[in-house]
């Protein structure tokens, strides 16, 4: 369980992730050494596991994006998930059940980028098959 104190403080690193400690401090009426203290022991218990950067609508939009599925031969599914993280087009990796095993959330510059990285996760050792949706439009995101 987390403190009341720590929700807020986390509500405040979802508005803005690069917000600094002393204006974490002054908003949220505690020293700064406190909410430094927070902060460290929310890390260290992995309830914060990292700092990320939200993409602008603007550069979003030029973005292309697709859901892949990927069946993979169940022997080399460490080496797979690996081999998947290494690829920065890969955005987010979800292990899923039915037909296939993995859902790749992949984002790319161009079309033409986006075929190069589908290729190279098909061709990735341990990949069975592989099957892709591409995004035509985001309706809503939350």
């Amino acid at each position: 369980m987390i403190s009341p104190q720590d929700q807020k403080l986390l509500l405040r690193l979802r508005q803005n992730a690069r917000v600094s400690v002393s204006d974490l401090a002054r908003q949220m009426n505690l020293s700064r050494s406190t909410v430094q203290n927070r902060l460290a022991r929310l890390e260290e218990s992995g309830v914060i596991r990292g700092y990320s950067v939200e993409l602008g609508a603007e550069y979003a939009a030029n973005q292309v994006e697709a859901h892949v599925s990927i069946k993979v031969f169940q022997k080399l599914t460490a080496r797979t998930n690996r081999a998947l993280e290494a690829i920065s087009q890969v955005s987010q990796l979800y292990s899923v059940s039915g037909e296939y095993d993995l859902i790749a959330i992949v984002q790319a510059q161009s079309l033409e980028q986006l075929s190069l990285v589908l290729d190279e996760i098909g061709n990735l050792e341990g990949v069975e098959r592989t099957n892709s949706a591409v995004v035509l439009e985001t309706r809503f995101r939350r």
